[in-house]
């Protein structure tokens, strides 16, 4: 079983032709220029709503917006632009390869960040397999995320869906399947026993924090968050705001035993997808895995600075996420002109074969050039079998003589340590080539 389309519903998908990809390029392979002025929206107003619940044995809890508007305006303009210009690029020449690429990266840095041990190609390679046949626990993680990953992308797109808790129960029960924990049962609310203390966090990270831990507590307060973001919804809270704050809130709340960072991360998504974008929700995972310490540390440090009091105590939170879905615009913006040159490259490649511009022969050097992904060292492509076998009865002069055909015509070109890159690949690696 494969990776699946069903995550972006909403992206078409068609067959690639040399002649749409061309009638895109010019438009969208331009230099990055900021969208005018006058195309940005203007900064949405949204007040502190506040919810205070009382529970029986935590204490009152505090649910509120806590963000400065002034503090986050451009951060959530610069997103907006990046969001717009990133739904201009020509997503669908590339969707399927687009998407295969961000789950994988997705699903590599939600697992890590809770200790996952599997590197990014064995991610990938785990999220081919067959789901009924896999016992491997660290490959069952990853495939339990997919599978939360799916039920988020199918069920946001439903007219009426809204963030409650059955939808949560079934993410948590997704995530969890399969994945033995002492405590933690798939979709059941944690309930501590007097003789077990929940805590999370560490000092490394701004110490150690005690979330609630009698279920009625739990329950009460994952109610009363549900209840509270369908208010934010209702005063028309930008979701770039909200997403981030459930998130903050749920990890505080930390409903179940098991599997809450994966949870939480998830739920932030599904709002981000419901509200129109697409891929950055999943993408943002990555980001948090890269930037683990400042994730960490904010959890603390923001409520911290709610339990003095402070203004705007979740800014920082929200700054730190629109970072990162402005990094991860910007660097899916990035990898679909690089997709889509890399379509071009290879649409060309066939014409020039068709044309008998370049032979049988240099056509395979050519593809298997670009399909590596990065350069090859002349003496690793002249070891290689099936350059070998392309060979058999011709002389090294012709061997040369095809190379030096793909060099002339900008198809292959060579660095100063004697490797061998795909033309497409000039600009990723300019200051390699020796010309």
């Amino acid at each position: 079983m494969g990776i699946g389309l069903d995550i972006f519903p909403d992206i078409p998908s068609r067959p690639c032709s040399e002649t749409s990809l061309q009638s895109v390029i010019c438009d969208h392979l331009s230099p990055d220029i900021p969208p005018d002025n006058k195309t940005r929206s203007s900064m949405p107003e949204f007040a502190d709503h506040q919810l205070t619940v009382e529970t029986a044995r935590f204490g009152p809890f505090t649910f509120q917006v806590g963000v400065g508007a002034a503090a986050v305006e451009t951060a959530l303009l610069r997103v907006g632009d990046a969001h717009q210009r990133f739904q201009g690029s020509p997503l669908a020449q590339v969707a399927g390869q687009l998407e295969r690429e961000v789950v994988t990266t997705s699903v590599f840095g939600t697992n890590s960040i809770e200790g996952g041990t599997l590197s990014e190609q064995e991610t990938q390679e785990a999220l081919d397999l067959d789901p009924s046949g896999v016992q491997d626990l660290e490959r069952r993680r990853v495939l339990d995320i997919k599978a939360a990953y799916d039920l988020a992308g199918r069920t946001v797109t439903e007219a009426d869906w809204r963030l409650d808790l059955p939808f949560i129960r079934s993410l948590h029960a997704a995530i969890t399947t399969g994945i033995p924990h002492q405590h933690n049962q798939p979709g059941v609310l944690r309930d501590n026993p007097k003789t077990i203390v929940t805590q999370v966090g560490d000092q490394a990270h701004g110490g150690r924090y005690k979330p609630p831990q009698f279920g009625g507590d739990v329950r009460l307060l994952l109610d009363a968050l549900l209840r509270w973001h369908q208010e934010l919804v209702d005063l028309k809270v930008p979701v770039l705001i909200r997403a981030p704050l459930v998130h903050y809130y749920y990890e505080c709340i930390h409903p179940f035993w098991d599997g809450n960072g994966r949870v939480g991360r998830v739920i932030e998504a599904s709002l981000l997808l419901r509200e129109g974008f697409k891929y950055a929700p999943f993408a943002q995972a990555r980001f948090y895995l890269d930037q683990i310490d400042r994730y960490f540390t904010l959890f603390n440090t923001c409520r911290k600075a709610a339990d003095k009091g402070a203004a705007a105590p979740n800014t920082d939170f929200v700054l730190f996420f629109l970072e990162g879905m402005l990094t991860s615009l910007n660097t899916l913006h990035d990898r679909v002109n690089r997709l889509v040159h890399l379509l071009l490259f290879e649409n060309d490649l066939k014409r020039r074969h068709e044309e008998k511009r370049i032979n049988a022969r240099q056509y395979a050097i050519a593809t298997q050039i670009l399909q590596a992904g990065g350069p090859v060292a002349l003496t690793e492509l002249r070891r290689a079998p099936w350059y070998r076998a392309l060979y058999l009865e011709r002389t090294d002069k012709t061997k040369q003589r095809d190379l030096q055909g793909l060099r002339e015509q900008g198809l292959v070109v060579w660095d100063k340590g004697n490797r061998l890159w795909a033309g497409v690949s000039r600009l990723d690696a300019e200051h390699h080539f020796v010309s």
